[in-house]
């Protein structure tokens, strides 16, 4: 992982706007839609990358994931620059660890049988997570979940993860959710 230092790199001091941590989170979900050790990894991942000072442990990794309004259980107070540096690190190796699965689904070289099979299993996945952490009367959660749109915003979470894999991942990913657009 070459752009992943020991110690976090300090913030520009600009914080992810509401629709930047919503986008953070639910690419962190299909992550762990992914990997079914998801959770973990990113626990290890955290330890791993010289995180501790912003992210202790479990607990605390999860308190900041609270921050998106989308989730049922939400935390009222602002994601600091520093623990969305942490979070978006860790999506990065977690993109980096993952690629090959992200490079299957976005493929047109496979058979499409398989392709729409492989989708199928992650939109299963992505949809039990969602019903079980995320605020279904929420309109982006009920779009996620929807037949006819979900499987679109699924496809450009997976393109954007997909895209943060690799050396520059982290500046392009946190480009993406600070640009107000995304």
């Amino acid at each position: 992982m070459s752009d992943a230092p020991s110690a976090l790199m300090p913030s520009a001091g600009r914080p992810l706007s509401r629709r930047g941590i919503e986008r953070l989170d639910l690419m962190l979900l299909c992550a762990e839609a992914l990997d079914l050790n998801g959770g973990e990894a990113m626990v290890w991942l955290s330890e791993e990358m010289g995180m501790t000072d912003v992210l202790p442990n479990r607990v605390e990794l999860w308190k900041r994931r609270c921050a998106n309004p989308l989730r049922r259980a939400t935390r009222r107070g602002a994601l600091q620059p520093a623990e969305a540096d942490a979070l978006i690190r860790i999506l990065t190796a977690l993109a980096d660890r993952l690629y090959p699965m992200l490079r299957s689904l976005l493929s047109s070289a496979e058979p499409p049988a398989i392709t729409a099979q492989r989708w199928a299993l992650f939109r299963g996945r992505l949809e039990e997570l969602l019903r079980e952490r995320f605020n279904l009367r929420r309109g982006a959660v009920q779009r996620l979940l929807d037949p006819q749109e979900g499987p679109g915003l699924s496809r450009e979470l997976i393109q954007a993860m997909a895209l943060s894999a690799g050396p520059g991942g982290f500046e392009r990913l946190r480009a993406s959710l600070l640009d107000a657009a995304s």
